[in-house]
């Protein structure tokens, strides 16, 4: 639990000494973040963004090789986002078929409001989403728990994963190594959060503020 903490905090120091320790062993753990991240319910907190920003930034410099980086961590987007996706469909079929009462009265009419919103909503919101911390590790399981069509959710998410995964970490490996970025990198690190953060937080709080005024109304 303690090196999952210094990951999240210290991650290019992280990847770095494990990549001088094992390259292999970098490829792997690289894969598995970038897979938890969307395949599970509770590591929303992994740094996605980040972590594929200092993967490329030690890539240029390091014996991790962009060309294998890029594929293994698109393919880890994937794989991600159809685990979480075939979670919220085991989940969504069995709270249908229950006939306890409060799933009945209450978490059916939810998930019938999550399928209108990502019948409207789906393409846009699994391919955008991929860009926002949080967002992208509960899309995949409301996909399936609302019973969005597997074959659209493939579609979009392996281009949601195509262009996440290159933009974070080829920008990454080819600004990486200039002065000015090696000399303010927790800030750009951290700057990245924010940015990708503030879309999420606007329409959180302009939600509840419109809520507030209907009640007063």
């Amino acid at each position: 639990m303690n090196e999952l903490f210094e990951l999240v905090l210290h991650t290019d120091q992280v990847i770095m000494r494990i990549v001088a320790e094992n390259v292999i062993e970098a490829y792997v753990i690289l894969f598995l973040i970038i897979f938890s991240e969307t395949g599970f319910l509770f590591f929303p907190f992994l740094p996605g963004d980040g972590l594929l920003f200092s993967a490329g930034v030690i890539s240029a410099s390091t014996a991790l090789n962009i060309v294998w980086l890029v594929p293994i961590l698109i393919l880890a987007a994937i794989l991600g986002n159809l685990t979480n996706y075939f979670v919220g469909s085991f989940f969504g079929v069995n709270l249908e078929k229950s006939q306890n009462h409060f799933v009945r009265k209450y978490l059916i009419k939810y998930i019938h409001q999550t399928r209108h919103f990502y019948d409207k909503y789906g393409a846009k919101s699994i391919v955008v989403g991929r860009f926002f911390p949080v967002i992208r590790t509960y899309i995949p399981f409301f996909a399936g728990l609302s019973g969005f069509k597997y074959a659209l959710f493939l579609i979009y998410t392996i281009v949601g994963s195509i262009l996440w995964v290159p933009l974070f970490t080829l920008a990454g490996y080819f600004i990486g190594e200039n002065p000015w970025v090696k000399e303010n990198y927790l800030l750009i690190f951290l700057g990245l959060i924010v940015v990708t953060l503030l879309p999420f937080f606007y329409n959180f709080f302009r939600l509840i503020f419109t809520r507030r005024i209907f009640r007063k109304r």
